[in-house]
């Protein structure tokens, strides 16, 4: 996997280049729930968020595992800020590979928590 890599530090998290993307990585890293419930707290704050900001029900070794899933497909990317990890959706990325799929999946998942939430 090619990298890119901001600073050159040790801290630095690999990530996929945009042309490296795949569509069945994305798609994976987006049929679990709690990573989905990730993409659209990210989604709908626009910015980013620490890892701490999330309550997931699982533990901290499971919470690392679906920020690595969701950074190895493309569809977050992490950095270090002092001794916070932040997390951001790579949208513009996804965009431009996949146009609408990310606004169509958001919508989707939304529909769906309405639906199960008797709404």
């Amino acid at each position: 996997m090619t990298t890119v890599a901001p600073t050159g530090s040790s801290r630095d998290l690999p990530h996929p280049l945009p042309e490296e993307i795949r569509l069945e990585g994305v798609l994976h890293a987006l049929s679990d729930p709690l990573r989905m419930q990730v993409v659209r707290e990210l989604a709908a704050d626009g910015d980013e968020l620490s890892c701490s900001h999330f309550e997931l029900p699982v533990t901290k070794s499971t919470t690392t595992h679906h920020f690595r899933v969701l950074r190895e497909s493309g569809v977050i990317r992490q950095v270090y800020r002092g001794t916070a990890k932040m997390n951001g959706l790579r949208r513009d990325d996804l965009d431009a590979l996949f146009p609408g799929l990310l606004d169509s999946v958001l919508a989707a998942a939304a529909g769906q928590a309405d639906r199960l939430a008797g709404g």
